[in-house]
């Protein structure tokens, strides 16, 4: 019931649904007015092509598995916001109730993560009727399957980590402030703004230590695996290890190269450590009480 009422509540407030959508709908303009063409023209030097190649689809695929991963993390985060503001609400602050407070936390993980569900496969049907109006392009029944387990995955384990700032802050306006700072690097961290090759190697590191950039990873290589080997088709394999490297497609730890299964892996980690984290948190400290 709990979860049913989040998920009421989120979607009757336009408001809500709206400025959950706000870094996301900033990075796609940034990218549509700004970013686009300079993306598409670098791609077009790196392989030598001609100008006027049609590079579009590629590129989309590459900057729209950013914004559908960032889409999971800012609506698990404002869904979230509603345990915050429960709390400090006297009348509906359920954690005073008779109720387990595993209970009632299962409760709104179970709504937040749904809702987050809901609007990452908004965000991954805008982004598959993007890229095929930027190219015929068609995926098959392994690829809808790996999209489908990317949105399940990167939702649990944004969920899971704004999880850890829920139960920790204090109310709501600190929850809002630090959302807010969250929603700002969210486009750095996930590669949009600026590939990540042309970050300081310092700052590749975090990228590659945050676990929700194994999302946007994720999401890449399906949505661009098939465009990226035909466009490379006939060069040596390394200038293509590369490319995906510089656009954030895969990580390198040393002479380590990730791949879809890695990052699932390490999404699947964060989803058991962070849940783990927050059910202890509430447990064991009562950090929920006021």
């Amino acid at each position: 019931m709990l979860a049913k009422r989040m998920i009421l509540l989120f979607f009757r407030n336009r408001t809500q649904v709206f400025f959950s959508m706000f870094a996301v709908l900033i990075i796609i303009g940034l990218y549509v007015l700004f970013l686009s063409n300079s993306m598409e023209m670098m791609l077009q030097t790196i392989l030598g092509l001609p100008e006027g190649t049609n590079t579009g689809a590629t590129m989309s695929s590459l900057v729209l598995g950013g914004i559908i991963a960032v889409t999971s993390v800012t609506s698990s985060m404002s869904a979230l916001g509603r345990c915050v503001a429960d709390r400090e609400d006297a009348t509906k602050d359920f954690f005073t109730s008779p109720v387990p407070r595993w209970k009632i936390t299962i409760g709104y993980i179970l709504g937040a993560a749904q809702i987050g569900a809901i609007m990452t496969f908004v965000a991954l049907i805008g982004a598959l009727l993007y890229i095929n109006l930027n190219g015929n392009v068609s995926f098959g029944f392994q690829d809808y399957a790996r999209l489908i387990l990317t949105v399940f995955l990167s939702t649990l384990a944004a969920n899971a980590m704004a999880f850890i700032v829920v139960v920790t802050a204090k109310n709501i306006h600190a929850y809002s402030a630090l959302t807010s700072v969250i929603g700002t690097l969210i486009g750095f961290l996930m590669g949009i703004y600026i590939p990540i090759g042309q970050l300081p190697e310092t700052v590749r590191w975090v990228v590659r230590l945050f676990p929700l950039s194994h999302a946007a990873s994720m999401f890449r290589q399906t949505l661009a695996n098939s465009q990226l080997n035909y466009l490379f088709s006939g060069v040596p394999i390394e200038y293509l290890e590369e490319f995906r490297l510089f656009f954030g497609v895969t990580f390198n730890y040393g002479e380590f190269y990730s791949n879809f299964w890695f990052s699932a892996l390490v999404l699947l980690l964060t989803i058991i450590v962070f849940y783990g984290i927050g059910l202890i948190l509430i447990t064991r400290r009562k950090v929920f009480m006021n």
